[in-house]
């Protein structure tokens, strides 16, 4: 390769001698038509010709021979370097001084965009390296980017990309095969706090220039901090996910121990009250603390059946046993189960006859129900009206439970169905804020949709759910024969 490359030169130097023979043969034929000083004028034109496309070197050569030549050829005595006038010296040391500038000029005009160029071009790639490698968060994508990069810089045999850490991992091109023997250039891919990796090129020959060298290092630090951007980004959701666990199980905890502590506090008194010989067993406060002890067990049950239902939402095991029910049936017995719970609140139910057989999860549907519907009873005030209704609306079901409580910001409306999300503080309306976020994965699963709305009265949770199941429309209710 070194010889291929001598020659080229050579080839530029024996070129630019026989342009100037050329040249020098042309004006020779035209001597006696003329002028000295034109004839050193038309010799500057291949002078800056050879300059700009050989190099300063054949045209610092090519100077020296036109003035040889223009000396012997066209200065009289002819065919004699002597010179015997005063003006013809004065001619050729202004020629000569003339083509060495000019020679000189172009020759670094050459040089100067010849460096601009590969400014522009290093600047390019670099541009495209750091556009190819910005927002990624993948090492093994950045190091396929950063390899593709180097190789086509490079246009080495093969290059090897060895990432160390954690996850260390080796990318080779071309990946089919590898030289057999060690690589010409092993360059480090290193940060502030320790060594990444290495880019291992197999590149025989050229060798590699100085500005190439200096543009692979370039390349280098733009591919470790690429993996060390990666690397933070990874630490950092890592550090985000535990921060976001850690905070769920602190609201577990915290609402959990409140929640469970209520009921068994009242289950507690009531019990060591009975235990005692102060409450008579033929006496109304008997009754009274019995009734107190059936209403916290099934608020206690309640309590751990949402802990539970939540965490089978969440691992997605939580799968409807659909069968054809009456969506009446279901309403009804919940609110019969939440007579007491109810309070002085008055419940309407506005559910026709005619609807169809729904295909539902029996269970799941009445939790939903009875939690929205405790929802309800919980903010809304005393004393006033809680309504369910269900109409067909096209190939589907739409309930509503709407209380006459207060109403969301818009903003909220959505974030209430998130776990633990509660608007109101906890010493006023107790809860742990699972309710409607079950209500929204059993809905969910059912594949309907479950959104909340201020009406005009208060607050409506609506949610819809398909009446085909697998296919098949509802069956007919069967007739009551005494209904005839």
């Amino acid at each position: 390769m070194r010889s291929a490359t001598l020659f080229s030169r050579s080839s530029q130097y024996f070129l630019a001698v026989g342009l100037i023979a050329l040249v020098t043969v042309i004006l020779f034929t035209l001597r006696e038509a003329l002028d000295t000083t034109l004839i050193a004028l038309l010799y500057l034109i291949p002078l800056g010709m050879i300059t700009a496309y050989w190099g300063l070197g054949p045209g610092i050569t090519s100077a020296l021979i036109t003035f040889l030549t223009f000396n012997y050829f066209f200065i009289q005595p002819y065919y004699n370097l002597a010179v015997h006038r005063p003006t013809d010296v004065v001619i050729l040391v202004i020629f000569l001084i003339v083509a060495i500038v000019i020679s000189q000029l172009v020759g670094r005009m050459q040089a100067s965009l010849a460096a601009a160029t590969a400014r522009e071009r290093e600047a390019t790639q670099l541009y495209e390296l750091s556009t190819a490698l910005a927002g990624l968060h993948d090492g093994h994508t950045i190091a396929v980017i950063l390899a593709k990069q180097v190789q086509d810089v490079s246009q080495g045999e093969a290059v090897e990309l060895n990432i160390t850490g954690t996850e260390p991992f080796v990318f080779r091109l071309p990946e089919s095969s590898q030289p057999d023997r060690p690589p010409e250039w092993i360059l480090p891919i290193q940060v502030a706090r320790g060594l990444l990796g290495e880019i291992r090129l197999w590149r025989a020959a050229p060798v590699l220039t100085s500005n190439e060298k200096r543009l692979l290092q370039t390349f280098a630090s733009q591919g470790a901090l690429a993996l060390e951007r990666a690397r933070l980004a990874q630490a950092e959701s890592r550090a985000r996910v535990l921060e976001e666990s850690d905070r769920l199980k602190s609201a577990i905890l915290s609402s959990v121990s409140h929640e469970l502590r209520t009921p068994l506090s009242t289950i507690k008194a009531a019990a060591s009250s009975l235990r005692s010989n102060e409450v008579s067993w033929d006496t109304a406060a008997r009754s009274e603390l019995v009734a107190q002890i059936d209403d916290e067990a099934d608020h206690l049950n309640m309590l751990v059946g949402n802990l539970l239902d939540m965490s089978r939402i969440e691992s997605g095991v939580l799968k409807p046993k659909r069968e054809w029910n009456i969506l009446a049936e279901i309403v009804g017995s919940v609110l019969a189960r939440m007579k007491h719970l109810a309070g002085e609140h008055h419940i309407e139910v506005d559910i026709p006859e005619s609807l169809p057989l729904v295909p539902v999860d029996y269970v799941q549907m009445e939790q939903v129900f009875t939690n929205l519907v405790s929802n309800s009873v919980k903010y809304a005030p005393e004393k006033t009206v809680i309504r369910v209704s269900a109409f067909v609306e096209g190939d589907s079901i739409h309930a509503t439970v709407s209380n006459q409580g207060p109403q969301v910001p818009q903003e909220h409306l959505e974030r209430i169905f998130d776990k633990f999300f509660r608007i109101t503080e906890a010493d006023r309306v107790t809860g742990t804020g699972l309710g409607l976020s079950i209500c929204k994965g059993i809905i969910e699963a059912h594949g309907g949709r479950l959104w909340a709305e201020n009406v005009p009265d208060g607050l409506a949770f609506n949610f819809t759910f398909p009446l085909i199941w697998e296919g098949v429309s509802p069956p007919k209710l069967p007739i009551d024969p005494e209904a005839e």
